[in-house]
């Protein structure tokens, strides 16, 4: 989910820059460009830091800036479809939840919600299932599996989908719920049957 990446790039540092330190010159400039964008490989790049080997500068003709290759490292946050990952509801709407996924949120339909029938109740600001009585809301932590991913040029428009309907995910009290007495009989193992027509001794 948090991945730390080096990356190598050049910055171009204007003249008005010239009398800061070139390092807080660079920093500056690199976390302008990276921090708080989306990149489609790396995902959403958090912070920046770790700024070092940065080169003398050259100059390019009708340019008045400087021109320097520089490292550093990033921290970004990505995700996988089929990931499966935990959150708290941050907010409930007619058509499902949204999930807190450390800096972005993901929604969960409330055809994914689970696998029996579920309302809205507006009053208690809360999904209700019709036939088991499970109840999500807001703060409560879940277990999800990514859908789908749409990665755009900005957190606003970025769309992740969760569900939570196959076995072993939902909130986690859910889990905790003792299995049905159909599931039972069927984990147990049945007790052979003896021949077809033979008598005990």
């Amino acid at each position: 989910m948090y991945y730390v990446h080096t990356i190598k790039d050049t910055i171009n540092i204007p003249p008005s820059l010239f009398g800061e330190d070139i390092n807080k010159a660079a920093i500056s400039i690199l976390r302008s460009k990276y921090e708080r964008t989306i990149d489609k490989q790396l995902g959403l790049i958090l912070a920046l830091f770790d700024v070092r080997n940065i080169s003398d500068g050259f100059i390019l003709p009708g340019d008045p800036s400087t021109h320097h290759t520089v490292t550093f490292d990033i921290l970004s946050f990505n995700l996988d479809v089929g990931e499966i990952v935990t959150g708290e509801i941050s907010e409930l709407v007619d058509f499902g939840c949204f999930v807190r996924l450390g800096p972005i949120d993901g929604l969960v339909h409330m055809s994914q919600i689970t696998n029996d029938f579920i309302n809205y109740d507006r009053k208690s600001g809360s999904f209700i299932s019709r036939n088991t009585g499970k109840n999500l809301k807001k703060g409560d932590i879940v277990y999800a599996k990514v859908s789908t991913i749409s990665l755009k040029n900005n957190i606003k428009d970025t769309k992740i989908a969760l569900t939570m309907r196959p076995d072993g995910l939902g909130k986690a009290e859910w889990l905790k719920e003792p299995l049905s007495k159909d599931k039972k009989v069927q984990g147990q193992r049945q007790k052979p049957h003896g021949k077809p027509g033979a008598k005990k001794r």
